[in-house]
């Protein structure tokens, strides 16, 4: 017996050291394969051995047997909620009340602590003598629920706590990363089950199972930002609690900063509230505490909430409507999205009435209907989608795809290879427009001026029916002028910008031409084979194929563009207009093998102008960091690609720097 008690102490010791190297310091010294086996062994251990079993012993991880119901659980202290601010002028009223608390003059400032703010479950965490005792929900703020079986099954929760004698609380908050939350609901959906409506509900429902084994099956993770008595700990403020849980071996939150009076607070709102949306879990704001735990004292608490922090929200990017209807958009290659008709809803400081809906299948997987109440999301630029169903009334109405094209009335088909369906009809109107629109986009033909709306009323008052009458409109000027919104000085404009286009260089005019399944890269390698629109109308499948890059499906989508009559006859009447430039292969060799990401806002030039330049010379731009990248460029308000490129430890450069390795290279 005493050789099976020192084999599972062993065993305890080196698993809970495993789960502090791979949780905490992302540093593990042995393989997931070694950590299964060392539980393992363990579990068997306990197993034979049930009275050896102890509350803070890793076996613990894999949950329990069901309970009946939660326990109730008196907190200690009381869990209190937080004031909001949600503009600047809030925030900056937070302070002003801080420091009239204080008796400070209006020219001191405070430090504060400001963190990122987890959307997740909070949690409170007791202690006695080191072990985990009790895990509590918020509940009322005085008492929650007792979930211990479930929060043992968290790994980043420690189940024992060296150097901490008596009993302390800490809080903290229980959340989901996206990835487990999106792996959750594709297998709740392929089970026939609803599904969860963001992270923080999953993580949530997770934590109030009354089978923990089920809990311990969804990946949660914990963060810890307080103790329940902080004059317990020897520490004096704030910054250096989350230092000292850190190093107790509570996981903190990484995105923490002090800061020196409120105009470094709203800083660092600035800061975070382009790159909050970019992280891998769930966050809606910040939150700033004042920092000294001995100004905490004096400023006390309300009946609801500390005075000396406030959570400052952002917009919130979820929100809750119905879809009140469906329409299908027809795109430049026939394809039918399907748009949701929305009860109106601010959402991500915007109102939005629509929402994509991607497709067939997206509808079918998520069981939507008109008449559904619904979770809608908008992430900084995203456009809005539907991301789940919160009911069903009784009178929703199935979805039903059209047979006809919206449009023109023209059939439709669904190849049994593709989730869309497509208007077969060529010539369909709305087709027609986005085609010619595409042809005309930034990273296309670059006519600026000739945005979707202006190519809409152009087609609809018989100025242009295809992309070849841009390159007429110069005879039509007086008429031009004419039209509603299209006075003298706008109409000049946008023909100089039709003048300018008619000598871009080849990959451009190759993917203005809007061929299915060529993308700018494509357009380019193509263009550096070629060398001129002639020989790639001529090309073969077998000849395309062979070109790096392009696989059988875009060999065959471009040998079908070039056979069909419609488009040959358009090329014949672009080329008396256009005189394509050769894709420079000047220093094609200084940056090849090399990858390059651009983010934030570049000062010299644009980022296309930066892409387009290393893939002149030979390199490859990419639009995600991963460990092949070669260097990372970034200017003003760089994101989240810096971070990863950090984290990957891949280098990173200025765009100074980037410059100097052309002008070095050439």
């Amino acid at each position: 017996m005493a050789a099976v008690e020192d084999r599972i102490k062993v065993l305890r010791e080196k698993i809970r050291r495993a789960n502090i190297l791979y949780h905490q310091h992302d540093a593990p010294e042995i393989s997931d394969a070694e950590y299964d086996r060392l539980v393992q062994e363990l579990i068997a251990l306990e197993t034979e051995h049930p009275e050896l079993i102890t509350p803070d012993s890793p076996s613990q991880r894999v949950g329990a047997p069901p309970i009946d119901a939660f326990r109730p659980h008196t907190h200690i202290t009381p869990m209190l909620s937080l004031d909001n601010a949600f503009d600047e002028a809030e925030l900056r009223a937070f302070d002003k009340r801080v420091k009239r608390s204080l008796a400070m003059q209006g020219a001191e400032n405070i430090e504060y602590m400001g963190e990122l703010k987890i959307d997740g479950l909070a949690m409170s965490l007791t202690y006695v003598n080191g072990v985990l005792t009790t895990a509590s929900t918020r509940g009322d703020g005085r008492q929650g629920e007792d979930v211990t079986p479930n929060a043992r099954t968290v790994r980043t929760i420690p189940l024992r706590v060296d150097h901490i004698p008596g009993t302390i609380e800490i809080r903290g908050e229980v959340y989901m990363l996206h990835d487990e939350f999106e792996r959750i609901n594709l297998e709740r959906a392929a089970n026939g089950e609803s599904q969860f409506a963001n992270p923080r509900n999953a993580a949530a429902g997770a934590m109030r199972q009354l089978d923990s084994r089920i809990t311990a099956k969804r990946r949660l993770a914990f963060l810890a930002y307080a103790v329940g008595q902080p004059d317990a700990l020897p520490v004096e403020g704030q910054h250096d609690l989350l230092a000292y849980l850190n190093k107790l071996g509570f996981p903190t939150n990484p995105n923490s900063k002090k800061v020196l009076g409120i105009d470094e607070c709203a800083r660092f709102v600035e800061e975070w509230r382009d790159k909050v949306h970019a992280q891998v879990f769930d966050a809606d704001g910040l939150v700033f505490k004042v920092d000294s735990f001995a100004l905490q004292i004096e400023l006390g608490n309300t009946s609801r909430g500390p005075r000396w922090a406030i959570a400052y929200k952002f917009p919130a990017t979820e929100e809750m409507t119905v879809i009140q209807g469906v329409t299908w958009q027809v795109g430049r290659t026939g394809v039918l999205t399907p748009v949701a008709e929305l009860e109106p809803v601010f959402v991500g400081g915007v109102t939005i009435s629509r929402a994509t809906l991607h497709n067939e299948g997206e509808i079918e997987r998520k069981g939507l209907m008109i008449g559904d109440k619904v979770v809608v999301r908008r992430a900084g630029e995203v456009i809005p989608e539907v991301v789940s169903v919160v009911s069903h009334p009784p009178d929703a109405k199935a979805i039903v795809p059209p047979t006809r094209c919206p449009e023109c009335n023209s059939e439709v088909e669904k190849q049994i290879d593709e989730a869309a369906r497509r208007c077969v009809n060529f010539s369909c109107p709305a087709q027609v427009i986005e085609r010619i629109h595409h042809f005309a986009s930034r990273n296309a033909m670059d006519i600026d001026g000739l945005g979707g709306k202006i190519v809409a009323m152009l087609f609809s008052n018989g100025f242009i029916a295809d992309a070849a009458d841009l390159y007429a409109l110069g005879d039509r000027t007086e008429a031009l002028s004419q039209v509603e919104g299209m006075g003298e000085l706008s109409v000049r404009n946008l023909l100089e910008a039709i003048e300018a286009s008619r000598a871009r260089p080849l990959d451009r005019v190759i993917f203005a031409l809007g061929i299915r399944q060529v993308g700018e890269t494509a357009a380019r390698v193509l263009a550096m084979r070629f060398g001129t629109l002639e020989n790639l109308e001529q090309g073969t499948e077998e000849q395309l194929q062979n070109v790096e890059d392009i696989g059988p499906v875009t060999a065959y989508e471009i040998h079908e563009f070039f056979r069909r009559p419609e488009n040959r006859h358009l090329l014949e009447r672009l080329m008396r207009h256009l005189t394509p430039q050769s894709t420079s292969t000047a220093g094609s060799a200084a940056f090849e093998g090399q990858t390059f990401v651009f983010t934030g806002t570049l000062e010299q030039m644009s980022r296309e102008e930066a892409e387009a330049l290393v893939r002149s010379m030979g390199g490859k731009a990419s639009g995600s960091v991963s460990a092949k990248t070669s260097y990372v460029v970034a200017g003003e308000k760089a994101g989240s690609k810096l971070d990863k490129a950090r984290e990957l430890g891949v280098p990173t450069i200025t765009e100074q720097e980037f410059l100097d390795m052309v002008s070095s290279a050439t």
